[in-house]
């Protein structure tokens, strides 16, 4: 019987991921803040999906920073869980931001695009500063 190797590959991935330098993941984020406040209202659609696909992909990031946070026994654990605990209310945040840009009228759209990409962009330099903490 042959074990499945989606694990050892979704660890393989995992593990390149956390070891990209913090320069590129900061010229991640830029870009992809950038193209969202480069979507006019007439691609409000595409703007949507686009930030659907950010948030989506974070929250499967932060499903497992949680797992990790949860097995870690290190007496940073507290403060972990701290950090999860802010991670989620930025979560939260972003995720009202993209229902707000679901519904922009032309008159808000730039307001509200603006607003879902900060609110993205902290959630990611959240995400980001836990996940650092984590590999202290």
């Amino acid at each position: 019987m042959r074990r499945p190797i989606t694990p050892l590959i979704l660890g393989i991935a995992l593990a390149a991921i956390l070891t990209v330098p913090a320069s590129s993941i900061a010229q991640t984020v830029t870009k992809d803040v950038e193209t969202i406040k480069n979507y006019t209202i007439e691609k409000k659609s595409e703007a949507v999906a686009h930030g659907k696909k950010l948030v989506s992909d974070l929250d499967a990031k932060i499903k497992d920073l949680e797992s990790r946070i949860s097995r870690d026994t290190s007496a940073a654990k507290s403060d972990l869980q701290r950090q999860l605990s802010e991670l989620k209310a930025k979560r939260a945040q972003a995720g009202k931001k993209l229902d707000e840009l679901g519904k922009a009228t032309a008159e808000s759209w730039d307001s509200v695009k603006h607003g879902f990409a900060d609110a993205y962009k902290d959630l990611q330099t959240a995400f980001d500063k836990a996940a650092a903490n984590l590999r202290k």
